[in-house]
């Protein structure tokens, strides 16, 4: 392996350098061989695979109950989401009807994620940039939020709570007060981010007009999510293909036109007030009843395709399994949000300053091993 940033080559003028694949601001193993002139991005080549442990692969020698939980190492700060979306392409191929009990725990529990997800990327992106406080203060709601996973699910990380038919167990006992308590935590530190980071001068001069990402190109190259939506482009899954109970709430796809780093920022801070808001909805509304539909022990999909979709806290995440009738899938692929917005990173970095690498990869908000599957 190279060290985290070596000189390669030098090609006349441009010279040529590879940044990680251990290198703090790439947040895993990513490699990326840069081709610069002087200071200037002339291309950005990212080299995959030094975490691909085959998982797709995997999954098809698992049964329909156990390759559930291998998404979890994924994009794992998503891994509720992503256990949610196997579960529905199961649900698919079975037909089954999910209790209403099942469905609003499931909502709560995306929720909740996407929060913990954003609260981790907000402290990283300002940690990138240099501020190093901002990161205490994301881990301080973040954990709160951990502390909820971990008494109901018994994991803070990756939680395996998602079942084919709704939920493992059932929700905690203090489940509900300690969600509300969490609510209030928020509401009275929001405020925060903005005095520390958003209205920071310095933080604007290095997020705005950095990394511009016009709507159609945002297409053409696949993007998806928060990543998407700071071009201006609806993509929100929730929205546009309701899932469970989505439909039936309320809450805004946050978009915003700048389409730069700074508008990609924006989109996720605002994303976790819409999280709280869906999260106020529900969480004095749980239907009683069943956290899960009778299934059969051993589960066999009938022959044929099925293909499911999200919104996990990163964008799309689709899970489409093949199956010819046995007790495994065929086959599984996984169109995971990592992968394609990570392919538009050459095309928004160009001509680019290398100090403003660190912005532009901190706002499409890379997990590698969502990537390297």
């Amino acid at each position: 392996m190279y060290r985290e940033t070596e000189i390669v080559t030098d090609m006349g003028n441009d010279l040529v350098i590879n940044v990680g694949p251990q290198h703090p601001a790439t947040h895993g193993v990513l490699h990326l061989v840069i081709t610069l002139n002087g200071e200037t991005i002339k291309k950005v080549e990212p080299h995959l695979g030094y975490i691909h442990r085959s998982i797709e692969k995997m999954c098809e020698s698992l049964t329909y109950r156990q390759f559930i939980y291998v998404t979890s190492r994924m994009d794992y700060l998503s891994a509720h989401i992503n256990n949610h979306a196997c579960a529905l392409c199961i649900e698919k191929g079975l037909g089954l009807e999910i209790p209403p009990r099942a469905q609003a725990i499931r909502v709560l529990m995306d929720e909740l994620t996407r929060i913990a997800s954003h609260e981790l990327w907000w402290g990283a992106m300002a940690m990138d940039l240099g501020a190093f406080t901002p990161f205490f203060h994301a881990f301080r709601e973040r954990e709160t939020i951990t502390d909820i996973m971990e008494e109901t699910c018994g994991a803070r990380l990756t939680m395996n709570y998602m079942v084919p038919g709704g939920v493992m167990q059932d929700l905690h006992p203090s489940f509900q007060q300690k969600v509300k308590d969490f609510l209030v935590l928020y509401k009275r530190k929001i405020h925060e981010y903005d005095e520390m980071v958003t209205g920071n001068v310095i933080f604007q001069n290095r997020m705005k007009n950095v990394g511009y990402l016009s709507p159609e190109d945002a297409i053409s190259y696949g993007v998806t999510g928060p990543s998407a939506r700071g071009s201006g482009v609806k993509c929100d899954i929730r929205k546009l293909y309701p899932y469970e109970i989505y439909d039936k709430l309320q809450f805004d796809e946050v978009l915003e036109t700048g389409g730069d780093s700074f508008a990609r920022y924006m989109v996720r801070l605002r994303e976790m007030n819409e999280s709280i808001k869906i999260i106020e909805q529900l969480i004095d509304n749980i239907p009683e009843g069943d956290f899960q539909a009778k299934t059969k022990a051993v589960l066999k999909l009938p022959k044929g395709e099925f293909y499911t979709r999200v919104e996990t806290a990163r964008g799309e995440l689709g899970v489409y399994i093949v199956s010819e009738g046995g007790t495994t899938p065929y086959r599984i692929k996984f169109r995971s949000p990592g992968f394609s917005n990570l392919s538009v990173l050459d095309h928004i970095a160009r001509g680019s300053k290398l100090g403003d690498l660190v912005a532009m990869m901190g706002t499409l908000d890379l997990v590698i091993p969502d990537i390297d599957r």
